[in-house]
């Protein structure tokens, strides 16, 4: 059966790398969302808790409640809030506030320039005189920086805009709050570090996606997938292999089929790429299968999903999170 590794030593490496450069471990928050980018939610909750890590992120309730024992605090960024001893909840719009119940722990995302979601910087006044008409918790303030990976003034214009919520925020509102906004790429590009938390998501799983004109320390990939031989077939020169015939054999070789597709979550768009060791994927992904130039019982498809995201025109986020979470993942 096609697996997944999930590199304890690389995963490790990754987070004192980061939290040498923060400073302190205490700081970063690890963001677990969507299965934890794909690498198994729980799998990468307890390593982090073991690592000392105090602070999540994730998508939704049903996750939070999945790993809530390991952290102090676990920051939900898209729910309907509840009073919760160690749940926060990201509120993303005036409409939203409006509804949140008394006593709910939140925390206010501002639009400093991205225009996903958040409050606008107009709306905050009016924001914060709804928590406190409605004896709401303001746990903390956040923003997300839209393209912190690139060389641009874009990311200082919006932390500029973000410190004058701020400034508004602290004068009209009397009790203590947590800030956070530096995400990865922030994290990786930046060398100071004022603010109570940095997210980090993607670089915790190994990868940089910043600008090559950045300098940034070495990450290491936690994930690799394999997949299992269903299959083998000798196969004369010009053989065509797969839907549309498009796996094309300029000579005589092995031809293996393995248990993994598009069905899994790996992307259609890898024909015919090049793997490791001389091999490749021969022609069309399926739904459930691949064939590859070998005749060994396994076979390991990704150390890197940025190279393979590098071939499919996409990013490393895609590769990953797209895995279907019951493909086995283990701890080595």
């Amino acid at each position: 059966m096609a697996y997944i590794t999930i590199n304890k030593e690389h995963f490790y490496h990754n987070l004192n790398t980061l939290s040498k450069k923060v400073g302190t471990i205490k700081q970063i928050a690890i963001v677990l969302k969507d299965n934890a980018y794909g690498h198994g939610l729980e799998i990468i909750a307890k390593l982090a808790h073991d690592f000392g890590i105090q602070h999540a992120v994730v998508k939704n309730s049903d996750e939070a409640r999945r790993i809530e024992r390991l952290f102090d605090s676990v920051l939900i960024l898209n729910d309907t809030p509840v009073s919760h001893d160690t749940f926060t909840f990201a509120i993303n719009s005036l409409e939203a506030l409006q509804r949140v119940t008394p006593h709910a722990p939140i925390e206010l995302k501002i639009d400093t320039g991205m225009h996903r979601n958040g409050i606008a910087l107009e709306e905050v006044e009016e924001a914060i005189e709804i928590i406190q008409a409605n004896n709401l918790h303001l746990v903390g303030v956040m923003t997300h920086y839209k393209n912190s990976d690139e060389l641009s003034s874009e990311l200082f214009w919006q932390y500029k805009n973000f410190q004058k919520a701020l400034d508004f925020i602290k004068i009209n509102y009397s009790k203590p709050f947590r800030i956070h906004s530096q995400n990865s790429c922030a994290t990786l590009r930046n060398h100071h570090f004022n603010e109570d938390l940095v997210r980090i998501g993607i670089a915790a799983y190994g990868y940089n996606e910043l600008s090559s004109i950045f300098e940034a320390p070495k990450l290491k990939p936690v994930m690799s997938l394999y997949a299992s031989r269903i299959a083998s077939y000798t196969l004369p020169k010009g053989s065509r292999v797969g839907y549309g015939g498009e796996g094309f054999l300029e000579h005589s070789q092995r031809v293996s089929t393995y248990d993994i597709g598009y069905g899994n979550g790996w992307l259609r768009a890898t024909k015919n790429m090049p793997l490791s060791n001389d091999l490749a994927i021969v022609g069309r992904v399926s739904m459930d299968f691949v064939s590859i130039n070998s005749d060994e019982k396994e076979v390991c498809l990704m150390h890197d999903a940025q190279r393979v995201a590098h071939y499919c025109n996409t990013i490393s986020y895609e590769i990953t999170t797209r895995l279907d979470e019951k493909i086995e993942r283990k701890v080595i």
